[in-house]
């Protein structure tokens, strides 16, 4: 029998967009859609939107954003003696109260292994990535000596740019100090989900952070360690995959990326974003189900919700903080 909570009522309803009586336009990023409550605080409204190549898939995944909004706060809270957070009350599975933070324009990207972009850019030949240099000799999906820092522009439409550490500092994008504070909160924090993961039976290969100001205070906003973010291999069988060079069995959104591009599609000018079938959009829900499970030692329970009464639910919620 299927005990799958995926229904197609459920793949009819997913939350794609809200608009929330009395709360003005949201910012609506990849995933997100963000409210301004008052001075000094954000309604982030997690959807079940899901993007890859920079682009927004035009079907939305079943309880993704529960899933998301709940990864996040969990591995908040396990990095929250190593820098301050955003994170002020999760009232709703879809929903994070969070500090406003001036928000620095740069992804902070560490990777432990060579793999995802990283591994297509070594394939192509280069042998420097955000002006780290990469040894030769590389097998796709080797860990690294140690985690390499490989940062990127945060665009506000488009494509991320890769860009090296240097030209951060050249072009004034962040001052010097700041930057080494950010630089070596990041390696900690990657140090800490390295550390969770291990203990569950994972590695964590590679992971993008946020940060931003509070009160002059360098702050971890977005998302930490979700499957959005981060990439995660499975420990027990990656040491044989990698010898035998084997794809590593793995829980991130790669392997969107791998289906995206084996139906013709990479982001690039003049390709078309193709449809993602319902049997597949309930894969993707799995593999988000099964990282939180893997992660946190829990099911994943989702919360019904359709976006009429989650509106509602909000215009409460945040009138409640203001």
């Amino acid at each position: 029998m299927d005990n799958s909570p995926i229904t197609d009522q459920v793949l009819d309803n997913c939350i794609t967009k809200t608009d929330v009586p009395g709360a003005g336009t949201p910012y609506r990023g990849k995933v997100r859609d963000v409210y301004s409550l008052g001075d000094d605080k954000l309604g982030i409204v997690a959807s079940d939107r899901i993007s890859a190549f920079d682009h927004i898939m035009k079907q939305a995944i079943p309880y993704k954003g529960q899933i998301l909004n709940a990864l996040a706060a969990f591995s908040f809270r396990k990095v929250e003696d190593l820098v301050a957070t955003h994170i002020i009350d999760v009232p709703h599975p879809n929903v994070t109260i969070a500090k406003k933070c001036d928000p620095i324009p740069i992804e902070v990207v560490i990777r432990a292994c060579l793999t995802g972009h990283a591994a297509r850019v070594y394939k192509s030949g280069k042998r420097t990535l955000c002006g780290v240099e990469l040894p030769d000799g590389m097998k796709e999906n080797q860990q690294f000596e140690k985690p390499i820092l490989t940062p990127a522009t945060k665009a506000e439409a488009g494509h991320d740019e890769d860009i090296s550490e240097q030209e951060i500092l050249d072009r004034n994008i962040v001052d010097s100090g700041l930057w080494q504070e950010i630089r070596a909160k990041a390696f900690r924090i990657f140090e800490r989900g390295q550390q969770i993961a291990r203990k569950q039976g994972l590695i964590l290969v590679d992971t993008k952070y946020e940060f931003g100001l509070y009160n002059g205070e360098v702050t971890l906003i977005d998302e930490v360690h979700t499957a959005d973010s981060s990439r995660y291999f499975y420990a027990d069988e990656y040491k044989e995959r990698l010898r035998e060079g084997k794809p590593q069995k793995q829980l991130s959104k790669e392997f969107l990326r791998e289906w995206l591009m084996k139906h013709g599609f990479q982001g690039k000018e003049g390709q078309t974003l193709p449809d993602l079938p319902d049997s597949f959009r309930k894969k993707v829900f799995e593999r988000y189900a099964e990282l939180f499970k893997q992660l946190t030692g829990k099911a994943f329970e989702p919360t019904p919700v359709k976006v009429d009464e989650l509106n509602k639910k909000l215009q409460s919620i945040f009138n409640a903080c203001r």
